[in-house]
């Protein structure tokens, strides 16, 4: 059995139980406040990348892939010690990389403080240590890679912000951590969820969380799905 057929089987009857266990905002009602620190919205279009992490790759990618401004979104891995990790190893919870998500986005239509607010919002719940929803493992825990200082500031500027206004009833477990490279996972995990709407996994765990982009955030949500690379 592959790791991806294992995954499958062990979450399937806690999917059914708990259609909701991926949702973020770890059951609070309250909506998450944009950041107080952010970068000034581009005057030009350009393009930038982030990398986070925060459980399956196939939910985080396929949020970001319908945020306006985002230009694309990879499924793969980042945070380890191996060189060009593959799925299997991964999963094998030896290797500290993380499933993860790079994100490509134009500065001039969305901002990266506007992107956390996505991930904290409505992409996972930043209060579950090593493992989101029915996930568990090292490999599902919640990173924000930065790859410049003000990206640094930003993130633990809005977590420290999050956890003071008390938005979650848990405090925020993300790691903020200098991406060290990103290595992007086989091809049959890109477009995941878009490929496979009706698998029990991702009708529970991540088609809700594309819902409640559209609905929490009708400006930033794009019926258009972005590409993978």
């Amino acid at each position: 059995m592959t790791a991806s057929s294992l995954r499958l089987a062990l979450v399937l009857a806690a999917s059914l139980l708990a259609a909701t266990a991926c949702n973020a905002k770890a059951g609070t009602a309250a909506p998450v406040p944009a950041p107080t620190v952010d970068a000034p919205r581009a005057s030009a279009p350009s393009k930038q990348t982030a990398v986070i992490a925060g459980g399956c790759f196939w939910g985080i990618q396929a949020v970001f892939q319908h945020v306006k401004g985002v230009i694309s979104a990879t499924s793969g891995y980042s945070g380890g010690t191996k060189k060009n990790p593959d799925y299997e190893l991964v999963s094998s919870g030896t290797t500290g990389h993380a499933e993860s998500v790079q994100i490509v986005f134009d500065p001039s239509q969305v901002t990266y403080g506007e992107l956390l607010r996505v991930f904290f919002s409505v992409a996972h719940d930043p209060t579950e240590l090593n493992r989101q929803g029915p996930d568990e493992g090292t490999q599902y825990r919640s990173i924000i890679f930065y790859t410049s200082d003000e990206e640094k500031h930003i993130a633990e500027a809005y977590i420290a912000q999050l956890d003071a206004a008390k938005v979650f009833p848990h405090h925020i477990v993300t790691q903020v951590v200098p991406l060290q490279a990103f290595y992007p996972a086989e091809s049959y995990h890109q477009d995941y969820a878009a490929l496979h709407p009706d698998q029990p996994y991702i009708y529970f765990n991540d088609a809700p969380k594309v819902d409640h982009l559209k609905q929490e955030f009708p400006d930033l949500y794009s019926s258009k799905r972005a590409s993978t690379n």
